[in-house]
């Protein structure tokens, strides 16, 4: 391994980002010691914004490339990458966070939670947190992140002191993994998933019979005993929480617009001139139905979409150390390494690095395992989960969500799936 310079100084810069990712906090209590609207607290309100970590940083990386190579090169670069993911990504988050999409979302919870043996409040609890992740595998996961995350904060978060810091750390961990995990029932919802399937040759059966069925299981799990574990708090009856709005509520037909916009554009995942056209035409489309949308949530997305990319600029030179280390680990060892590696890198340019090694049906069966598994450490593991935290941040006080608050929450669910991977047997 000898990494030239750009891939030496990507490797350096790609840490100070992840470190940046770990001290965001403090940037937002620095931002409190200057006065409303000037210049020092936004600045350090935008440096607080994990969303903007990677791509921040980014900029560092082409100024480098710039000081050692010429203004050319970063160009060259940049037009070597493929930024369909963070594109994706920013089109289904904000079709999958409009009021009709939540609105069917929160009609398929409700209509399982009913025949949960629980409480209702704990029967929505576990049902959003298992339904709304496997629904990831048919809608994608970044759009199963947005709805579900949407529900949690409108129904649980939102609720001021009724909702300990122990259960929503606990909340937002299991939500992480179970989505990271939930999407492995097909071969085209799951980021890390989307990135191999197609050159292994792996379908849709596949995927159910050797990752699927255990995801599910594990998602079960981990629910179940997170519900329990809180039952105190989760007691009770439960109405869903009244929309802050007065706008109407969807009809079917425009219900069925919109899921056939994100067929349609889950369809088209690798094409992005396809799935932004579409785009444009279901912005029109909402345009013309406004009485019944809420505001389609476009910031928020294209700070997701941000985020993937500055990690798609400072992620892709690591292939120097990451694709020899793959390489060299056993089956076991790269479980676990790949999921522990998740927890630094995006999971989706872990397993994109696998790929280009030549490697056993095992190998990568514990590759990809490891990738999902790791998938809900930290906020930069797996694409959707920026989606995830941008939505329910505020909902834990002025400094937001910590990353060792979301580590521990990850924990247990984490190492359920780990247990269900390992010991249940693939059927296929």
């Amino acid at each position: 391994m000898n990494p030239s310079i750009i891939e030496l100084s990507a490797t350096i810069i790609f840490t100070l980002a992840v470190l940046h990712t770990f001290v965001v906090s403090k940037f937002a209590a620095m931002a409190h010691h200057y006065p409303e609207g000037s210049m020092g607290e936004n600045f350090f309100h935008f440096m607080a914004e994990v969303e903007a970590v990677f791509g921040m940083w980014a900029v560092v990386f082409i100024a480098i490339v710039i000081g050692v190579e010429g203004f050319h090169a970063p160009v060259v670069y940049l037009e070597s990458l493929n930024f369909t993911e963070p594109g994706f990504v920013f089109v289904i988050m904000a079709m999958a966070g409009t009021r009709p999409v939540i609105k069917l979302a929160e009609k398929i919870i409700v209509l399982i939670s009913k025949i949960v043996p629980l409480p209702k409040k704990m029967s929505f609890f576990l049902t959003t947190l298992v339904v709304g992740p496997l629904l990831g595998s048919f809608i994608t996961e970044p759009a199963a992140m947005t709805v579900t995350a949407i529900i949690l904060l409108k129904n649980f978060y939102s609720k001021d002191g009724e909702m300990s810091e122990k259960l929503k750390y606990a909340t937002i961990g299991l939500l992480f993994v179970n989505v990271s995990i939930g999407g492995t029932l097909s071969h085209f919802a799951a980021p890390p998933v989307l990135m191999v399937a197609s050159k292994w040759g792996w379908g849709f059966g596949h995927m159910f019979t050797n990752f699927g069925y255990k995801a599910a299981v594990a998602c079960i799990v981990s629910a179940l005993t997170i519900t329990l574990l809180f039952k105190k708090e989760l007691a009770g009856d439960f109405q869903l929480r009244a929309d802050n709005t007065d706008k109407m509520l969807p009809p079917w037909w425009v219900t069925l617009i919109h899921v056939i916009f994100l067929g349609l554009v889950v369809l088209t995942a690798h094409h992005m001139v396809v799935f932004i056209g579409l785009f444009l035409f279901f912005i029109g489309f909402t345009t013309v139905t406004n009485e019944y949308q809420d505001e389609v949530q476009v910031k928020s997305s294209l700070m997701v979409g941000f985020f993937l990319a500055g990690l798609i600029v400072l992620g892709t030179p690591q292939k120097w150390w990451l694709q020899p280390l793959i390489a060299s680990l056993s089956d076991q060892v790269l479980y676990f390494g790949s999921t522990a590696l998740t927890g630094i890198t995006d999971n989706a340019a872990l397993t994109y690095l696998g790929s280009l090694v030549e490697l056993t049906d095992s190998a990568k069966y514990w590759l990809v395992a490891g990738a999902v598994t790791g998938g809900g450490l930290t906020v930069i593991a797996n694409a959707p989960n920026p989606a995830g935290f941008g939505i329910l941040k505020d909902s834990f006080g002025p400094n937001g969500i910590t990353p060792l608050g979301l580590l521990k929450g990850a924990l247990y669910p984490t190492f359920i799936a780990i247990l269900c991977f390992e010991l249940l047997p693939s059927l296929g």
